[in-house]
């Protein structure tokens, strides 16, 4: 069953959570990584060291518009890419994240949390909604043969 009353609230919570969360990562490679540090991981990791600012400007504003409710949704589908292949890139070090270099739990925790923001929706306070294409009713519904 779910609480239509206070349904809203939560998938507000998880939104603000993941924004939060991109944000925070955005400032931790600026400030505490720096932009030519990560580089020169991505480099190091197989990645093109290109990316960084791409990578660090998508979490950024996408966490904004997120944390605001502001296409929030679309902004996670966009977003999704970027958590999988922080996953991909942390799968060989295990699964616990304080593990060296990083395990794989945290990214693959978050890109779970973007795919419930994508399905639930944004939830209260948004700012701008977007609902997402759906399948006729007829196609939802068990076939009985």
């Amino acid at each position: 069953m779910i609480d239509n009353r206070l349904a809203p609230y939560g998938a507000f919570t998880i939104r603000a959570a993941l924004g939060i969360m991109f944000i925070a990562h955005a400032y931790l490679k600026i400030a505490v990584f720096t932009v030519p540090g990560f580089a020169g991981f991505l480099g190091q990791v197989g990645f093109p060291t290109f990316l960084a600012w791409p990578i660090i400007l998508a979490e950024l504003i996408g966490g904004l518009a997120i944390l605001t409710g502001f296409y929030a949704r679309v902004v996670s589908i966009v977003l999704l890419p970027v958590l999988l292949g922080a996953l991909l890139v942390h799968a060989p070090n295990g699964w616990v994240f304080n593990a060296p270099n990083g395990g794989w739990e945290y990214p693959a925790f978050l890109a779970a949390v973007a795919l419930a923001h994508i399905l639930i929706g944004d939830g209260a306070l948004a700012l701008k909604r977007v609902a997402l294409p759906t399948a006729p009713a007829a196609s939802l519904r068990p076939r009985i043969s």
